[in-house]
């Protein structure tokens, strides 16, 4: 890769130096010398690529990486995310493109100061998810596709427990009895086809709802409103708290 970036960059004035002080590649622009760019190169992208970056970015503002790509069509695996993680640090992305005829650089982010933003709308379906659910069941870490038992899902096992004991019931009749508050939703939605529709405004319970159920037998008996917490609590607003704690 080094070939073609110095000659990209000689083709903009820059005079470039490889491996100077740890340094893949370094260029200066004649018309300010005591600036410079840093460039780091790997043929994959790596967690030690990412390290070299940072620890750049105690030279100059102005550090990028560079990977490879072959063909005109390949891309980045996870390259979003991987532009998103590269902002956060103020880095730069180069992709050095080789092409059957010639090799093309292509500059995918630029390192910039990062402004950080707060994702309301996420930070505010978080919170509803943590304060919809009726308990903790999961363990962190489950794999990609492993089922969860999200807030939906909770309410949704809460509204089958409910029909299980009637033959029929209206979403009116189940909130009565201590279905949430979203029960009409969960039965017109039927996301996991518990429930079945006998006519407008009742439904009873399907046969995969009684399996479901049946799946979830453990759980039943803690699928009840849970007392709001208190306010007024000593965990600070950010972070977690003390510094050092055993688990137990």
């Amino acid at each position: 890769m080094f070939d073609p970036l110095r000659s990209w960059l000689e083709g903009q004035g820059y005079l470039v130096s490889a491996e100077v002080k740890y340094c893949d590649l370094v260029a200066r622009s004649p018309e300010k010398p005591e600036e410079f760019i840093v460039i780091e190169m790997k043929t994959r992208l790596s967690l030690d690529l990412l390290f070299q970056a940072a620890r750049r970015k105690a030279l100059t503002e102005a550090v990028y990486i560079a990977v490879p790509l072959r063909g005109s069509k390949s891309s980045l695996r996870k390259g979003r995310a991987l532009q998103d993680l590269l902002r956060r640090l103020e880095v730069g992305l180069l992709v050095v493109r080789f092409l059957q005829r010639t090799t093309r650089i292509e500059v995918l982010l630029h390192p910039q100061p990062f402004q950080p933003r707060t994702a309301r709308r996420r930070r505010i379906e978080i919170l509803r998810e943590i304060d919809g659910r009726y308990a903790e069941f999961d363990r962190g870490g489950l794999p990609g596709g492993a089922p969860r038992l999200t807030a939906w899902r909770q309410r949704s096992l809460r509204v089958a427990q409910l029909l299980l004991a009637r033959d029929e019931a209206s979403p009116a009749e189940l909130r009565q009895a201590g279905a949430p508050a979203q029960t009409q939703q969960i039965l017109s939605k039927n996301s996991y086809g518990w429930f079945d529709r006998i006519r407008r405004g009742t439904y009873r319970l399907s046969p995969a709802g009684t399996q479901a159920l049946s799946r979830y037998q453990e759980i039943l008996p803690d699928l009840e409103p849970r007392v709001k917490r208190d306010d007024h609590t000593s965990t600070p607003r950010h972070g977690l708290g003390r510094n050092h704690q055993e688990a137990p």
